[in-house]
């Protein structure tokens, strides 16, 4: 049973700290991988105004912190 800090998520941290969703995206998990991109990619795309770069900055982390810590339902 694969669960928190098994060799999967620890893959699909290390995927988001590259990509944001891309390892939500290696879970399965798409419609995270969709939201958690596209938050980060028009906050860092915007980073001039400040404000929607920190809430890039903080969905970022979000996504490490998700993928790491997913548990699949049974």
């Amino acid at each position: 049973m694969a669960g928190q800090g098994s060799g999967g998520n620890v893959i699909a941290a290390l995927c988001n700290v590259f990509i944001p969703g891309l390892g939500q995206l290696v879970q399965g998990r798409i419609l995270a991988a969709i939201v958690f991109f596209v938050i980060c990619a028009v906050g860092y795309a915007t980073f001039w105004l400040v404000i929607p770069a920190i809430v890039a900055a903080i969905a970022h982390l979000w996504s490490i912190i998700d993928a790491a810590k997913f548990r699949p339902m049974l």
